[in-house]
Protein backbone atom coordinates (compact mmCIF):
# COMPACT_ATOMS: atom_id res chain seq x y z
CA UNK A 1 0.00 0.00 0.00
CA UNK A 2 1.05 3.37 0.07
CA UNK A 3 2.04 5.85 2.27
CA UNK A 4 -1.18 7.15 4.30
CA UNK A 5 -1.98 10.74 3.21
CA UNK A 6 -4.88 13.06 5.11
CA UNK A 7 -8.28 12.21 4.39
CA UNK A 8 -10.06 14.08 1.49
CA UNK A 9 -12.96 15.96 3.29
CA UNK A 10 -16.15 14.72 0.84
CA UNK A 11 -18.50 17.68 -0.55
CA UNK A 12 -21.20 16.14 -1.95
CA UNK A 13 -23.09 19.16 -2.35
CA UNK A 14 -26.95 18.97 -2.73
CA UNK A 15 -28.31 21.36 -5.66
CA UNK A 16 -27.56 24.75 -5.52
CA UNK A 17 -24.91 24.86 -3.29
CA UNK A 18 -21.05 24.61 -4.29
CA UNK A 19 -18.95 21.12 -4.16
CA UNK A 20 -15.18 21.17 -4.88
CA UNK A 21 -14.08 21.95 -8.31
CA UNK A 22 -12.65 18.49 -7.79
CA UNK A 23 -11.31 17.09 -11.50
CA UNK A 24 -9.07 14.00 -9.71
CA UNK A 25 -11.89 12.30 -7.89
CA UNK A 26 -15.55 10.90 -8.70
CA UNK A 27 -16.80 11.78 -5.20
CA UNK A 28 -15.68 15.64 -5.24
CA UNK A 29 -13.64 16.06 -2.29
CA UNK A 30 -11.63 19.33 -0.66
CA UNK A 31 -8.25 17.12 -0.72
CA UNK A 32 -5.95 20.09 0.45
CA UNK A 33 -5.48 20.94 4.51
CA UNK A 34 -8.32 23.66 4.47
CA UNK A 35 -7.42 25.08 7.59
CA UNK A 36 -3.41 25.46 6.64
CA UNK A 37 -4.40 26.88 3.17
CA UNK A 38 -6.54 29.43 5.11
CA UNK A 39 -4.00 30.58 6.95
CA UNK A 40 -1.49 30.89 4.59
CA UNK A 41 -4.16 32.75 2.90
CA UNK A 42 -4.45 35.07 5.14
CA UNK A 43 -0.79 35.52 5.92
CA UNK A 44 -0.78 35.89 2.13
CA UNK A 45 -3.09 39.06 1.64
CA UNK A 46 -2.05 40.80 4.40
CA UNK A 47 1.93 41.01 3.71
CA UNK A 48 2.82 38.67 0.74
CA UNK A 49 4.19 35.16 0.85
CA UNK A 50 7.63 33.09 0.01
CA UNK A 51 7.57 32.22 -3.81
CA UNK A 52 6.17 28.47 -3.88
CA UNK A 53 4.75 28.68 -0.66
CA UNK A 54 1.33 27.72 -2.27
CA UNK A 55 2.81 24.61 -4.13
CA UNK A 56 3.27 22.89 -0.94
CA UNK A 57 -0.30 22.70 -0.53
CA UNK A 58 0.10 21.90 -3.70
CA UNK A 59 1.81 19.00 -3.22
CA UNK A 60 0.82 17.65 -0.53
CA UNK A 61 -2.96 17.41 -1.06
CA UNK A 62 -4.39 14.19 -0.72
CA UNK A 63 -5.98 11.74 -3.57
CA UNK A 64 -8.16 9.11 -3.83
CA UNK A 65 -7.08 5.51 -2.54
CA UNK A 66 -4.46 3.19 -4.15
CA UNK A 67 -2.93 0.08 -4.00
CA UNK A 68 -0.02 0.75 -5.53
CA UNK A 69 3.44 1.44 -3.99
CA UNK A 70 5.75 4.23 -6.38
CA UNK A 71 8.30 2.61 -4.01
CA UNK A 72 8.43 -0.50 -6.22
CA UNK A 73 8.94 1.55 -9.51
CA UNK A 74 8.97 4.96 -9.69
CA UNK A 75 12.91 5.36 -9.79
CA UNK A 76 13.27 2.45 -11.97
CA UNK A 77 10.91 4.01 -14.61
CA UNK A 78 12.10 7.93 -14.30
CA UNK A 79 9.00 8.64 -13.10
CA UNK A 80 10.63 12.73 -12.08
CA UNK A 81 12.55 12.69 -15.67
CA UNK A 82 9.23 12.26 -17.78
CA UNK A 83 7.03 15.06 -15.78
CA UNK A 84 9.97 17.44 -15.78
CA UNK A 85 10.99 16.76 -19.81
CA UNK A 86 7.96 15.47 -21.08
CA UNK A 87 5.37 17.11 -19.29
CA UNK A 88 5.83 20.61 -19.49
CA UNK A 89 3.50 22.37 -20.78
CA UNK A 90 2.82 26.62 -21.98
CA UNK A 91 -0.27 28.11 -21.33
CA UNK A 92 -0.73 31.81 -22.36
CA UNK A 93 2.82 32.23 -24.06
CA UNK A 94 4.22 30.97 -20.42
CA UNK A 95 6.00 27.49 -19.86
CA UNK A 96 5.03 25.52 -16.38
CA UNK A 97 6.31 22.50 -15.23
CA UNK A 98 4.09 20.84 -13.44
CA UNK A 99 4.43 19.61 -9.59
CA UNK A 100 6.63 16.60 -9.58
CA UNK A 101 5.19 15.62 -6.23
CA UNK A 102 1.66 16.17 -7.53
CA UNK A 103 2.16 14.67 -10.75
CA UNK A 104 4.43 12.35 -9.87
CA UNK A 105 1.81 11.14 -6.74
CA UNK A 106 -1.28 11.01 -8.98
CA UNK A 107 0.61 9.16 -11.86
CA UNK A 108 1.67 6.27 -9.67
CA UNK A 109 -0.60 5.88 -7.15
CA UNK A 110 -3.66 4.54 -9.81
CA UNK A 111 -7.03 5.17 -8.25
CA UNK A 112 -8.63 1.56 -6.36
CA UNK A 113 -11.54 3.39 -7.46
CA UNK A 114 -12.48 2.44 -11.26
CA UNK A 115 -15.12 5.11 -11.17
CA UNK A 116 -12.45 7.94 -10.71
CA UNK A 117 -10.26 6.32 -13.04
CA UNK A 118 -13.36 6.65 -15.94
CA UNK A 119 -13.84 10.34 -14.53
CA UNK A 120 -10.74 10.68 -15.40
CA UNK A 121 -10.56 9.21 -18.88
CA UNK A 122 -13.79 11.37 -19.75
CA UNK A 123 -12.38 14.59 -18.84
CA UNK A 124 -9.49 13.70 -21.19
CA UNK A 125 -11.78 12.74 -24.02
CA UNK A 126 -13.95 15.26 -24.18
CA UNK A 127 -10.97 17.95 -23.98
CA UNK A 128 -8.79 16.08 -26.77
CA UNK A 129 -12.36 16.72 -29.18
CA UNK A 130 -12.28 20.09 -28.57
CA UNK A 131 -10.12 23.12 -28.82
CA UNK A 132 -12.35 25.04 -26.90
CA UNK A 133 -12.76 23.34 -24.09
CA UNK A 134 -8.40 23.02 -24.10
CA UNK A 135 -7.97 27.02 -24.59
CA UNK A 136 -10.68 27.34 -21.71
CA UNK A 137 -8.62 24.76 -19.70
CA UNK A 138 -5.25 26.42 -20.11
CA UNK A 139 -7.27 29.89 -19.45
CA UNK A 140 -8.28 29.21 -16.31
CA UNK A 141 -4.88 27.82 -15.21
CA UNK A 142 -3.09 31.02 -16.17
CA UNK A 143 -5.55 33.11 -14.30
CA UNK A 144 -4.86 31.06 -10.96
CA UNK A 145 -1.54 31.40 -11.50
CA UNK A 146 -1.93 34.80 -12.33
CA UNK A 147 -3.87 35.33 -8.36
CA UNK A 148 -1.13 32.68 -6.51
CA UNK A 149 1.34 35.00 -8.22
CA UNK A 150 0.18 38.35 -6.90
CA UNK A 151 -0.54 36.28 -3.46
CA UNK A 152 2.90 35.50 -3.28
CA UNK A 153 4.26 39.17 -4.22
CA UNK A 154 5.27 41.20 -1.09
CA UNK A 155 4.03 45.16 -0.87
CA UNK A 156 7.29 47.50 0.78
CA UNK A 157 5.04 50.90 1.72
CA UNK A 158 1.30 50.65 3.05
CA UNK A 159 0.22 52.33 0.12
CA UNK A 160 1.30 49.88 -2.28
CA UNK A 161 -0.06 47.18 0.43
CA UNK A 162 -3.53 48.36 -0.46
CA UNK A 163 -2.88 48.42 -4.43
CA UNK A 164 -1.29 45.06 -3.78
CA UNK A 165 -4.37 43.47 -2.16
CA UNK A 166 -6.86 45.06 -4.68
CA UNK A 167 -4.87 43.34 -7.25
CA UNK A 168 -5.24 40.33 -5.75
CA UNK A 169 -8.71 40.42 -5.59
CA UNK A 170 -8.77 41.43 -9.46
CA UNK A 171 -6.95 38.61 -9.73
CA UNK A 172 -9.16 36.12 -7.78
CA UNK A 173 -12.47 37.48 -9.48
CA UNK A 174 -10.95 36.89 -13.17
CA UNK A 175 -10.09 33.38 -11.81
CA UNK A 176 -13.34 32.81 -10.46
CA UNK A 177 -15.32 34.60 -14.27
CA UNK A 178 -12.86 32.24 -15.92
CA UNK A 179 -14.47 29.37 -14.41
CA UNK A 180 -17.78 30.57 -14.58
CA UNK A 181 -17.68 31.51 -18.03
CA UNK A 182 -15.88 28.68 -19.84
CA UNK A 183 -15.73 25.10 -20.39
CA UNK A 184 -19.84 25.65 -22.23
CA UNK A 185 -21.42 22.14 -23.19
CA UNK A 186 -19.16 20.44 -21.32
CA UNK A 187 -20.38 17.03 -19.94
CA UNK A 188 -17.44 15.39 -18.21
CA UNK A 189 -16.43 15.91 -15.14
CA UNK A 190 -15.39 19.82 -16.56
CA UNK A 191 -18.84 21.02 -16.39
CA UNK A 192 -17.74 20.83 -12.37
CA UNK A 193 -16.18 23.99 -12.84
CA UNK A 194 -18.63 26.21 -14.58
CA UNK A 195 -20.67 24.82 -11.79
CA UNK A 196 -18.69 25.97 -9.01
CA UNK A 197 -17.97 29.63 -10.80
CA UNK A 198 -21.52 30.29 -11.30
CA UNK A 199 -22.51 28.81 -7.60
CA UNK A 200 -19.28 31.22 -6.31
CA UNK A 201 -21.02 34.01 -8.37
CA UNK A 202 -24.44 33.68 -6.47
CA UNK A 203 -22.95 34.07 -3.23
CA UNK A 204 -22.91 37.48 -1.23
CA UNK A 205 -19.16 37.65 -0.78
CA UNK A 206 -18.72 37.30 -4.57
CA UNK A 207 -21.23 40.21 -5.07
CA UNK A 208 -19.72 42.47 -2.68
CA UNK A 209 -16.16 41.87 -4.54
CA UNK A 210 -17.64 42.40 -7.63
CA UNK A 211 -18.97 46.09 -5.95
CA UNK A 212 -15.96 47.04 -4.41
CA UNK A 213 -13.60 46.25 -7.45
CA UNK A 214 -16.76 48.28 -9.48
CA UNK A 215 -16.37 51.31 -7.38
CA UNK A 216 -12.12 50.89 -7.59
CA UNK A 217 -12.35 50.66 -10.83
CA UNK A 218 -15.11 53.78 -11.47
CA UNK A 219 -15.48 56.08 -8.57
CA UNK A 220 -16.83 58.81 -10.62
CA UNK A 221 -17.10 59.61 -14.37
CA UNK A 222 -15.82 63.09 -15.47
CA UNK A 223 -17.43 64.38 -19.15
CA UNK A 224 -14.74 67.28 -20.47
CA UNK A 225 -14.46 69.33 -23.26
CA UNK A 226 -11.21 70.50 -25.26
CA UNK A 227 -10.93 73.36 -27.36
CA UNK A 228 -7.40 72.81 -29.27
CA UNK A 229 -5.40 75.83 -31.74
CA UNK A 230 -4.52 75.54 -35.40
CA UNK A 231 -1.45 74.48 -33.94
CA UNK A 232 -2.89 71.78 -31.93
CA UNK A 233 -2.19 72.77 -28.73
CA UNK A 234 -4.99 73.06 -26.23
CA UNK A 235 -6.58 76.23 -26.09
CA UNK A 236 -8.92 74.94 -23.17
CA UNK A 237 -10.22 72.35 -21.55
CA UNK A 238 -14.04 72.50 -19.01
CA UNK A 239 -15.69 70.08 -17.03
CA UNK A 240 -19.24 69.67 -18.33
CA UNK A 241 -20.31 67.03 -15.95
CA UNK A 242 -19.36 64.86 -13.15
CA UNK A 243 -21.31 61.52 -12.08
CA UNK A 244 -19.99 59.84 -8.93
CA UNK A 245 -20.71 56.19 -9.04
CA UNK A 246 -23.69 56.39 -6.29
CA UNK A 247 -25.37 52.94 -7.23
CA UNK A 248 -22.54 51.09 -5.73
CA UNK A 249 -22.85 49.82 -1.83
CA UNK A 250 -19.34 51.32 -1.40
CA UNK A 251 -20.31 54.75 -2.55
CA UNK A 252 -20.47 57.56 0.19
CA UNK A 253 -21.10 61.17 -1.11
CA UNK A 254 -18.52 63.73 -0.14
CA UNK A 255 -20.35 64.86 2.99
CA UNK A 256 -21.17 61.26 4.18
CA UNK A 257 -17.61 60.64 4.07
CA UNK A 258 -16.73 64.14 5.70
CA UNK A 259 -19.31 63.33 8.38
CA UNK A 260 -17.60 59.92 8.81
CA UNK A 261 -14.19 61.34 9.44
CA UNK A 262 -15.78 63.87 11.79
CA UNK A 263 -17.15 61.29 13.70
CA UNK A 264 -14.47 58.80 13.73
CA UNK A 265 -12.07 61.73 14.99
CA UNK A 266 -14.56 63.16 17.94
CA UNK A 267 -14.20 59.76 19.01
CA UNK A 268 -10.58 59.90 18.98
CA UNK A 269 -10.17 57.57 16.05
CA UNK A 270 -7.68 59.20 13.00
CA UNK A 271 -8.21 57.09 9.88
CA UNK A 272 -6.82 57.62 6.62
CA UNK A 273 -8.55 57.44 3.49
CA UNK A 274 -6.06 54.43 2.40
CA UNK A 275 -7.12 53.22 6.12
CA UNK A 276 -10.79 53.11 5.62
CA UNK A 277 -10.37 51.39 2.22
CA UNK A 278 -8.16 48.56 3.47
CA UNK A 279 -11.02 47.73 6.10
CA UNK A 280 -13.25 47.14 3.42
CA UNK A 281 -10.97 44.97 0.95
CA UNK A 282 -10.17 43.33 3.91
CA UNK A 283 -13.58 42.48 4.86
CA UNK A 284 -14.11 41.42 1.02
CA UNK A 285 -11.45 38.82 1.28
CA UNK A 286 -13.21 37.25 4.56
CA UNK A 287 -16.20 36.89 2.53
CA UNK A 288 -15.00 35.04 -0.25
CA UNK A 289 -11.75 33.06 1.65
CA UNK A 290 -13.51 29.65 1.69
CA UNK A 291 -14.26 29.43 -2.06
CA UNK A 292 -10.30 30.68 -2.70
CA UNK A 293 -9.18 27.38 -0.40
CA UNK A 294 -10.71 25.38 -3.58
CA UNK A 295 -9.43 27.21 -6.43
CA UNK A 296 -5.37 26.65 -4.35
CA UNK A 297 -6.60 22.72 -5.40
CA UNK A 298 -7.54 23.60 -8.21
CA UNK A 299 -4.35 24.29 -9.53
CA UNK A 300 -2.77 20.93 -9.00
CA UNK A 301 -5.59 19.53 -10.33
CA UNK A 302 -5.53 21.65 -13.87
CA UNK A 303 -1.87 20.45 -14.07
CA UNK A 304 -2.74 16.95 -14.11
CA UNK A 305 -5.06 17.02 -17.67
CA UNK A 306 -2.51 19.89 -18.95
CA UNK A 307 0.40 17.65 -18.70
CA UNK A 308 -1.20 14.93 -20.23
CA UNK A 309 -2.35 17.08 -23.20
CA UNK A 310 0.93 18.13 -23.44
CA UNK A 311 1.76 14.35 -23.78
CA UNK A 312 -0.47 14.24 -27.00
CA UNK A 313 0.71 17.49 -28.69
CA UNK A 314 4.33 16.59 -27.87
CA UNK A 315 3.81 13.15 -29.50
CA UNK A 316 2.45 14.30 -32.40
CA UNK A 317 5.14 16.51 -33.05
CA UNK A 318 7.42 13.68 -33.00
CA UNK A 319 5.11 12.05 -35.62
CA UNK A 320 3.63 9.15 -33.18
CA UNK A 321 0.37 9.19 -31.60
CA UNK A 322 -1.25 8.34 -27.94
CA UNK A 323 -4.27 7.10 -26.72
CA UNK A 324 -6.80 6.65 -23.80
CA UNK A 325 -6.33 2.97 -23.52
CA UNK A 326 -9.34 -0.31 -23.35
CA UNK A 327 -9.43 -0.92 -20.18
CA UNK A 328 -10.05 -4.61 -19.25
CA UNK A 329 -11.38 -4.54 -15.56
CA UNK A 330 -10.67 -8.42 -13.75
CA UNK A 331 -13.81 -9.90 -13.73
CA UNK A 332 -15.70 -8.57 -16.87
CA UNK A 333 -17.14 -4.88 -16.41
CA UNK A 334 -20.40 -5.69 -15.18
CA UNK A 335 -18.35 -7.25 -11.94
CA UNK A 336 -18.89 -4.77 -8.39
CA UNK A 337 -16.93 -5.85 -5.97
CA UNK A 338 -18.31 -6.60 -2.48
CA UNK A 339 -17.71 -3.20 -0.05
CA UNK A 340 -18.18 -0.65 -3.21
CA UNK A 341 -15.66 1.35 -5.01
CA UNK A 342 -13.53 2.06 -1.72
CA UNK A 343 -12.91 -1.60 -1.85
CA UNK A 344 -12.40 -2.58 -5.06
CA UNK A 345 -9.70 -4.77 -5.32
CA UNK A 346 -9.55 -7.94 -3.28
CA UNK A 347 -6.27 -9.97 -3.16
CA UNK A 348 -4.85 -13.07 -2.33
CA UNK A 349 -7.40 -16.17 -2.97
CA UNK A 350 -10.09 -14.46 -3.44
CA UNK A 351 -8.62 -12.17 -6.52
CA UNK A 352 -6.81 -15.78 -7.89
CA UNK A 353 -10.28 -17.50 -8.17
CA UNK A 354 -12.06 -14.29 -9.86
CA UNK A 355 -8.86 -13.89 -12.69
CA UNK A 356 -9.77 -17.02 -14.29
CA UNK A 357 -13.05 -14.99 -15.05
CA UNK A 358 -10.88 -13.64 -17.48
CA UNK A 359 -9.15 -16.40 -18.94
CA UNK A 360 -10.79 -15.96 -22.34
CA UNK A 361 -10.80 -12.75 -22.42
CA UNK A 362 -9.10 -10.22 -24.57
CA UNK A 363 -5.31 -10.31 -24.46
CA UNK A 364 -2.76 -7.36 -23.67
CA UNK A 365 -2.05 -5.66 -27.39
CA UNK A 366 -0.02 -1.86 -28.02
CA UNK A 367 -0.17 -0.80 -31.33
CA UNK A 368 2.80 1.89 -31.87
CA UNK A 369 4.36 1.75 -28.23
CA UNK A 370 6.85 4.20 -27.58
CA UNK A 371 9.07 5.19 -24.67
CA UNK A 372 7.82 8.80 -24.26
CA UNK A 373 11.10 9.50 -22.18
CA UNK A 374 12.69 9.50 -25.66
CA UNK A 375 10.76 12.33 -26.26
CA UNK A 376 12.59 14.78 -24.27
CA UNK A 377 16.20 14.07 -26.45
CA UNK A 378 16.92 14.57 -29.91
CA UNK A 379 16.92 10.69 -30.90
CA UNK A 380 14.53 9.00 -33.37
CA UNK A 381 11.79 7.49 -31.83
CA UNK A 382 10.76 3.77 -33.64
CA UNK A 383 7.23 2.76 -31.91
CA UNK A 384 6.82 -1.27 -31.89
CA UNK A 385 3.77 -3.33 -31.54
CA UNK A 386 3.14 -5.37 -28.71
CA UNK A 387 0.64 -8.13 -28.34
CA UNK A 388 0.28 -11.35 -26.16
CA UNK A 389 -2.91 -13.71 -26.49
CA UNK A 390 -3.90 -12.88 -22.52
CA UNK A 391 -2.63 -10.69 -19.84
CA UNK A 392 -1.41 -13.00 -16.80
CA UNK A 393 1.36 -14.35 -19.09
CA UNK A 394 5.06 -14.47 -18.59
CA UNK A 395 6.71 -12.62 -21.22
CA UNK A 396 10.75 -13.30 -21.61
CA UNK A 397 12.19 -11.20 -24.17
CA UNK A 398 15.36 -11.91 -25.88
CA UNK A 399 18.23 -10.19 -28.03
CA UNK A 400 21.32 -8.34 -28.57
CA UNK A 401 22.86 -5.57 -26.53
CA UNK A 402 21.17 -1.53 -27.64
CA UNK A 403 18.34 -3.59 -28.92
CA UNK A 404 16.10 -1.75 -27.83
CA UNK A 405 14.96 -4.16 -24.92
CA UNK A 406 14.95 -2.04 -21.38
CA UNK A 407 13.53 0.94 -23.29
CA UNK A 408 10.66 -1.66 -23.92
CA UNK A 409 10.69 -2.36 -20.25
CA UNK A 410 9.97 1.13 -19.52
CA UNK A 411 7.86 1.55 -22.07
CA UNK A 412 5.59 -0.88 -20.84
CA UNK A 413 6.00 -0.19 -17.45
CA UNK A 414 5.30 3.45 -18.25
CA UNK A 415 1.90 2.21 -20.49
CA UNK A 416 0.57 0.48 -17.50
CA UNK A 417 0.95 3.13 -15.04
CA UNK A 418 -0.02 6.34 -16.75
CA UNK A 419 -3.22 4.17 -18.46
CA UNK A 420 -4.33 2.90 -14.85
CA UNK A 421 -4.25 6.47 -13.54
CA UNK A 422 -6.39 7.74 -16.26
CA UNK A 423 -4.15 8.82 -18.60
CA UNK A 424 -3.08 8.75 -22.09
CA UNK A 425 -0.16 6.50 -22.82
CA UNK A 426 2.04 6.37 -24.94
CA UNK A 427 1.02 4.22 -28.07
CA UNK A 428 -1.67 4.72 -30.98
CA UNK A 429 -3.76 2.34 -29.77
CA UNK A 430 -4.04 -0.21 -26.12
CA UNK A 431 -5.57 -2.77 -24.39
CA UNK A 432 -4.40 -2.87 -21.04
CA UNK A 433 -5.94 -4.92 -18.00
CA UNK A 434 -5.52 -3.15 -14.68
CA UNK A 435 -3.65 -4.55 -11.83
CA UNK A 436 -3.55 -4.69 -8.21
CA UNK A 437 0.40 -3.25 -8.44
CA UNK A 438 3.59 -2.66 -10.41
CA UNK A 439 7.14 -3.65 -9.57
CA UNK A 440 9.70 -2.94 -12.09
CA UNK A 441 13.31 -3.79 -11.18
CA UNK A 442 16.44 -2.30 -13.70
CA UNK A 443 19.82 -2.33 -13.78
CA UNK A 444 20.89 -0.53 -11.00
CA UNK A 445 24.71 1.27 -10.79
CA UNK A 446 26.51 -0.02 -7.88
CA UNK A 447 26.09 2.34 -5.09
CA UNK A 448 29.10 3.54 -2.34
CA UNK A 449 26.97 2.11 0.71
CA UNK A 450 25.74 -0.78 -0.45
CA UNK A 451 25.90 -3.69 1.75
CA UNK A 452 26.01 -6.60 -1.16
CA UNK A 453 28.26 -6.95 -4.11
CA UNK A 454 26.37 -7.43 -7.54
CA UNK A 455 24.76 -10.83 -7.17
CA UNK A 456 23.65 -10.22 -3.60
CA UNK A 457 21.87 -7.08 -4.45
CA UNK A 458 19.90 -9.04 -7.33
CA UNK A 459 18.80 -11.87 -4.72
CA UNK A 460 17.75 -8.96 -2.85
CA UNK A 461 15.89 -7.80 -5.91
CA UNK A 462 14.17 -10.80 -6.27
CA UNK A 463 13.55 -11.23 -2.41
CA UNK A 464 11.65 -8.28 -2.72
CA UNK A 465 9.53 -8.78 -5.15
CA UNK A 466 8.25 -11.94 -3.55
CA UNK A 467 7.53 -9.88 -0.55
CA UNK A 468 5.31 -7.61 -1.81
CA UNK A 469 3.81 -9.19 -4.80
CA UNK A 470 0.32 -10.03 -5.00
CA UNK A 471 -1.71 -12.34 -7.01
CA UNK A 472 -2.35 -10.31 -10.54
CA UNK A 473 0.48 -7.70 -10.09
CA UNK A 474 2.28 -6.65 -12.92
CA UNK A 475 5.95 -7.36 -12.88
CA UNK A 476 8.84 -6.00 -14.67
CA UNK A 477 12.63 -7.56 -14.66
CA UNK A 478 15.36 -6.26 -16.72
CA UNK A 479 18.75 -8.82 -17.42
CA UNK A 480 17.34 -11.38 -14.42
CA UNK A 481 20.25 -13.00 -12.41
CA UNK A 482 22.71 -11.35 -14.37
CA UNK A 483 25.38 -10.89 -11.73
CA UNK A 484 26.41 -13.99 -11.44
CA UNK A 485 27.68 -17.21 -13.45
CA UNK A 486 25.32 -18.72 -16.03
CA UNK A 487 24.79 -21.84 -14.26
CA UNK A 488 23.71 -20.86 -11.64
CA UNK A 489 22.12 -17.86 -13.02
CA UNK A 490 19.93 -20.41 -15.02
CA UNK A 491 18.68 -22.23 -12.14
CA UNK A 492 17.45 -18.98 -10.38
CA UNK A 493 16.01 -17.78 -13.24
CA UNK A 494 13.99 -20.90 -13.24
CA UNK A 495 12.90 -21.07 -10.17
CA UNK A 496 11.76 -17.25 -10.60
CA UNK A 497 9.29 -18.03 -13.35
CA UNK A 498 8.29 -21.49 -12.15
CA UNK A 499 7.18 -19.42 -8.71
CA UNK A 500 5.83 -16.13 -10.58
CA UNK A 501 3.31 -18.34 -12.25
CA UNK A 502 1.44 -19.18 -9.39
CA UNK A 503 0.51 -15.68 -8.74
CA UNK A 504 -0.25 -15.27 -12.53
CA UNK A 505 1.71 -12.16 -12.33
CA UNK A 506 1.43 -9.83 -15.82
CA UNK A 507 5.39 -10.15 -15.97
CA UNK A 508 7.98 -9.49 -18.98
CA UNK A 509 11.34 -10.57 -17.84
CA UNK A 510 14.34 -10.13 -20.25
CA UNK A 511 17.44 -12.37 -20.52
CA UNK A 512 21.19 -13.00 -22.25
CA UNK A 513 20.18 -16.76 -21.38
CA UNK A 514 19.89 -17.30 -24.82
CA UNK A 515 20.32 -21.25 -24.31
CA UNK A 516 18.17 -21.70 -21.73
CA UNK A 517 15.43 -19.15 -23.10
CA UNK A 518 15.28 -21.68 -25.68
CA UNK A 519 14.89 -25.03 -23.74
CA UNK A 520 11.90 -23.29 -21.85
CA UNK A 521 10.19 -22.35 -25.18
CA UNK A 522 10.89 -25.72 -26.66
CA UNK A 523 9.67 -27.99 -23.11
CA UNK A 524 7.28 -25.05 -21.63
CA UNK A 525 7.53 -25.92 -18.14
CA UNK A 526 5.43 -22.94 -16.97
CA UNK A 527 2.08 -22.34 -18.04
CA UNK A 528 1.35 -19.08 -19.87
CA UNK A 529 4.66 -18.40 -21.21
CA UNK A 530 5.51 -15.84 -24.29
CA UNK A 531 8.51 -15.68 -26.48
CA UNK A 532 9.62 -12.21 -27.67
CA UNK A 533 13.02 -11.04 -29.47
CA UNK A 534 14.54 -8.04 -31.07
CA UNK A 535 13.88 -8.17 -34.51
CA UNK A 536 16.63 -7.93 -36.71
CA UNK A 537 17.21 -6.82 -40.43
CA UNK A 538 18.92 -8.30 -43.42
CA UNK A 539 22.61 -6.71 -42.43
CA UNK A 540 21.77 -8.42 -38.45
CA UNK A 541 20.88 -4.91 -37.10
CA UNK A 542 18.01 -3.71 -34.86
CA UNK A 543 15.16 -2.93 -35.96
CA UNK A 544 13.45 -1.96 -32.57
CA UNK A 545 10.36 -4.43 -33.63
CA UNK A 546 9.79 -7.43 -31.70
CA UNK A 547 8.67 -10.97 -32.97
CA UNK A 548 7.99 -14.44 -31.31
CA UNK A 549 10.45 -16.52 -30.38
CA UNK A 550 14.30 -16.47 -28.72
CA UNK A 551 17.07 -14.73 -29.91
CA UNK A 552 19.91 -17.03 -30.94
CA UNK A 553 22.61 -14.44 -30.98
CA UNK A 554 23.24 -10.95 -28.31
CA UNK A 555 25.75 -9.71 -31.45
CA UNK A 556 28.12 -8.34 -28.83
CA UNK A 557 30.55 -8.09 -30.97
CA UNK A 558 28.58 -6.14 -33.47
CA UNK A 559 28.07 -3.83 -30.14
CA UNK A 560 31.52 -3.94 -29.41
CA UNK A 561 32.41 -2.82 -33.19
CA UNK A 562 29.73 -0.20 -32.70
CA UNK A 563 31.52 1.21 -29.69
CA UNK A 564 35.18 0.93 -31.27
CA UNK A 565 35.75 -2.18 -28.83
CA UNK A 566 38.12 -4.66 -31.46
CA UNK A 567 41.07 -6.03 -31.21
CA UNK A 568 42.69 -3.99 -33.77
CA UNK A 569 41.48 -0.99 -32.17
CA UNK A 570 42.41 -1.78 -28.63
CA UNK A 571 46.04 -2.71 -30.19
CA UNK A 572 46.02 0.56 -31.61
CA UNK A 573 45.27 2.37 -28.47
CA UNK A 574 48.12 0.62 -26.27
CA UNK A 575 50.42 1.13 -29.09
CA UNK A 576 49.96 5.09 -28.99
CA UNK A 577 50.18 4.67 -25.49
CA UNK A 578 53.27 3.06 -25.47
CA UNK A 579 54.73 5.72 -28.17
CA UNK A 580 53.71 8.10 -25.93
CA UNK A 581 55.64 7.00 -23.17
CA UNK A 582 58.98 6.65 -25.32
CA UNK A 583 58.72 10.31 -25.96
CA UNK A 584 58.61 11.01 -22.29
CA UNK A 585 61.12 8.80 -21.35
CA UNK A 586 63.58 10.52 -23.83
CA UNK A 587 62.34 14.19 -23.73
CA UNK A 588 63.79 16.12 -20.87
CA UNK A 589 62.36 18.11 -18.47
Amino acid sequence: MSAASPEPVLLDAPPGQRAAPDLLSHRPALRVDARAVKDSLTFAFAGGAPSGAFDRHIESASLPASTWDPARFAQHVFLQELIVGCLHFTSEGRTYIPSPALLGRALSQPPSDRDTVELRRDIFRELAGSEALRRDLGRAYAALRRWVGQLETISISRREGSRRRLDILVAAKEAIDALADGFSGARSGLSRLPAFGAAVRGTEGYRRLADLLAYDDELATLDIRIRVGSDGHVRDLRALSIRENDENRFYRSPFGRLVTKLVMLWRGYRFSDDELLTRHVNSVFEGIEDELVALVQLLGDLEFYLAGLALRERARAAGLSVCLPELAWPGGPELAWPGGPELAWPSGPELARRSGARDEGPGRELRGLFNPLLLASAARIVPCDIASERHDATVIVTGPNSGGKTRLLEALSLAQMLGQAGFFVPAAEARLSPCHGLFVSLIEQAQADQSEGRLGMELLRIRSLFEAMQVGDMVVLDELCSGTNPSEGEEIFQLVISLLAELRPQAFITTHFLELAARLERERPVDRLVFLQVELDAQQWPTYQFVRGVARTSLAQRTAARLGVTREELVALVERSKRAHRRREVEPD
